[in-house]
């Protein structure tokens, strides 16, 4: 990966292509890629959906190598949904692809005038971006069925659904897996929005005539390579758990724990949760015949994907992961999986987070405008975003939105971004981050549960204040890193229990990308990012007072402990006191 490509979509007469070397920007990848992009070259107090902002695209370091779980794929961008710095990550064929092409980075800037939608197609020869006005409010399941038929079924693909197009802030950007089904989506922020109003609908990353990328010291790679993935086989989560249950395994564990939020975070224990948990949803998809284990890019060995099929056996939907479970599903206390499971797919076909979407229609729930597990209305009320009526036009815009245009007061959001499967008064660690995360709530940033929970990598008590904060600071530090490696945030389980395994995972990093990183500075990597992350959102006016959970949290006792967040303000601003 030698080069990055950028696309100047407000160039005169047509889009402007062109290839730079890496520059200031060498030895970057996934997120140290895209917030360094964006930190460098985006004003922060620009709008989101103007002309100033930019899309950044970044597979990881090792993207396109043998390495094992490297696929993972970085979109950064300034989020209009929390109007911080943003990456979102994906899994997919979308990062393998673009790093076997040589590209380090797509960087997509300015506005097309007018209201033509464009495609980009990136050939080992070749960019070509192109109209693309016959996929208008193409949904992204009827969209890569146009593209099978023109590019056929070995490319990966990058798009946006109609929700994107519309620039709705709680939308997407998906990318097709191995199936090359539009599955895998970077989710949080709207950065769907963000490539909308860039005018792309399409990215077609064709990688024929490419080869897998070759590390700086090969035996040393293969060799680390080799006690990565034994280390990963080995771990009873990364090498049982996950390929039998999926992400979905946690449910169990986190209502048992008292910290699953159910009716919109009223109660931390849902009745209904055995089922819609792992082991049910495992049970129910065997029994139709679907999946159950796969990956959701090549070179995958934890295998926590699948597929769900309905009572027929016809595909319906990806394996839904833990938190769509929980937020179209416990949050809304909907314990039926094959209405979660339209749910889901309505969500990734329109291009919406499903986070965001559970949270909204549970805040919709809590206003009246349906009772509490009413699936059949869930669903209509994503009938309403399809057919873009007002009210789904809120919804769409999410929680935040949908709280204020119905006057309910309990909103789960930090920065304007719903919080996932884990209510703060249940596990303080997971409270923490979400306060003071770069991206508004976002587990993905910073998860404590391990620790907090599991006993991996030691324990947390998770409703003692005691350590919390150094607890979040450290999984903030690292997941940041991980993201800017390729790897999936999944190998923390066996890199926080296996000193070996983390060390082969930097040890892969150091022989393939030709670095010399300790264990130390591999940390310092996420540091680096999180500061500079840090100081974009402080010139975009953000401060300590937005690194706070919302009242509700410190007043309302959650059942069945009967605690509220006890982290104290002084406390939570040591979080980025480096």
């Amino acid at each position: 990966m030698d080069k990055i490509l950028r696309i100047h979509m407000s160039a005169k007469d047509a889009p402007q292509v062109t290839v730079e070397t890496l520059g200031k920007y060498a030895g970057l990848g996934g997120r140290a890629m895209t917030s360094g992009v964006i930190s460098s070259e985006v004003k922060p107090d620009c709008d989101p959906l103007g002309e100033g902002n930019k899309i950044v695209i970044a597979p990881g370091l090792l993207s396109g190598t043998a390495a094992a779980t490297s696929g993972r794929l970085s979109i950064g961008c300034k989020s209009p949904l929390t109007g911080t710095i943003k990456e979102s990550n994906s899994g997919g064929q979308a990062a393998l692809t673009l790093a076997r092409l040589g590209y380090a980075a797509i960087i997509i800037e300015g506005i097309s005038s007018g209201s033509d939608l464009y495609r980009i197609v990136v050939t080992k020869d070749k960019v070509v971006v192109e109209d693309a006005n016959e996929f208008k409010e193409l949904t992204n399941y009827q969209l890569i069925d146009k593209v099978r038929n023109v590019y056929g079924k070995k490319v990966a693909c990058i798009s946006i659904g109609p929700a994107g197009e519309r620039g709705l802030k709680a939308s997407t950007i998906a990318c097709t897996d191995p199936e090359m089904l539009p599955t895998r989506h970077a989710a949080r922020g709207g950065v769907g929005a963000v490539l909308g109003s860039k005018g792309i609908k399409l990215i077609v990353l064709d990688g024929e005539g490419t080869s897998i990328r070759k590390p700086k010291y090969p035996y040393f790679f293969k060799k680390a390579n080799k006690q990565f993935v034994e280390g990963l086989r080995r771990h009873p989560v990364t090498g049982y758990n996950l390929p039998k249950y999926g992400t979905n395994l946690l449910t169990n564990i986190v209502n048992e724990a008292g910290a699953y939020p159910t009716r919109n975070f009223q109660s931390g224990r849902f009745a209904g949760a055995e089922k819609i948990c792992g082991e049910a949803l495992a049970k129910l998809e065997e029994s139709r015949g679907a999946k159950v284990t796969k990956g959701c890019h090549t070179g995958c060995v934890i295998q926590c994907s699948g597929n769900f099929n309905d009572k027929d056996g016809n595909f319906v939907t990806k394996q839904p992961e833990y938190e769509t479970v929980w937020a179209h599903g416990g949050n809304c206390m909907i314990d039926d999986l094959d209405i979660i499971a339209k749910l889901d797919f309505m969500d990734d076909t329109l291009g919406l987070d499903t986070i965001e979407m559970g949270t909204a229609i549970g805040i919709a729930m809590e206003a009246g405008k349906l009772a509490f597990g009413d699936g059949e209305g869930a669903l209509k009320l994503l009938d309403e975003v399809a057919n873009d009526t007002p009210f789904g036009r809120i919804l769409g815009n999410g929680a935040a939105a949908t709280a204020e245009a119905l006057g309910v007061t309990r909103v789960p959001v930090v920065k304007r971004q719903a919080m996932s499967a884990y209510d703060p008064r249940g596990m303080f660690g997971m409270g923490v981050t979400y306060a003071t995360s770069t991206m508004g709530a976002d587990h993905t940033a910073g998860s404590t549960y391990p620790s907090n929970l599991l006993m991996i990598g030691g324990f947390v008590d998770p409703l003692d204040t005691d350590d919390q904060i150094e607890l979040s600071r450290l999984m903030q530090m690292a997941s940041a890193a991980i993201d800017a490696s390729g790897f999936c945030l999944m190998i923390a389980y066996a890199i926080l229990d296996q000193t070996e395994t983390y060390q082969a995972m930097i040890d892969l990093i150091n022989s393939g990308c030709g670095m010399s990183n300790s264990s130390t500075e591999f940390l310092e990597i996420g540091k680096t990012i999180l500061k500079e992350e840090k100081a974009f959102n402080d010139a975009a006016g953000f401060t300590r007072d937005d690194d706070r959970l919302p009242e509700f949290f410190y007043k309302e006792p959650l059942e069945p402990h009967g605690r509220v967040f006890e982290v104290s303000d002084l406390d939570l601003d040591q979080v980025h006191n480096w």
